[in-house]
């Protein structure tokens, strides 16, 4: 817990997972309308309540992430949550796949980089 190793690889991801959830979360309340049209484009209803556990999730997740908290059980679940936000993209961006587009690549990609994280930690 508390690991902020710089030189060790495992760190600096399992951080930059964390981090990279802080926008997202911050997004969830400064583009509601945006968020609420995409949950309800993806078939998540009700939207606002989706979106809620959502950004509580990703809120958890990008503490315990940066601070190493519960490590592995966190990265696991952001994995899965990742896997669920790029099946959600691949439905409403009608199967694309570049992140420059709209597609589902990033997800898909930060999941991979989450199960890593939950793979190698302490």
């Amino acid at each position: 817990m508390f690991n902020f190793d710089f030189s060790n690889g495992y760190v600096i991801l399992r951080i930059i997972c964390g981090l990279f959830y802080i926008p997202h979360a911050i997004g969830k309340i400064t583009a509601r309308e945006a968020v609420l049209g995409f949950f309800n484009a993806a078939g998540m209803k009700p939207a606002p309540m989706f979106a809620g556990v959502a950004m509580v999730v990703e809120w958890i997740v990008a503490i315990c992430l940066i601070l190493g908290i519960f490590t592995s059980y966190v990265a696991w679940v952001s994995a899965a949550f990742l896997v669920v936000a790029g099946l959600a993209v691949l439905k409403v961006q009608k199967g694309k796949w570049l992140w420059n587009i709209g597609g589902a690549e990033y997800p898909f990609f930060w999941a991979i980089c989450s199960a890593i994280v939950a793979m190698h930690a302490p």
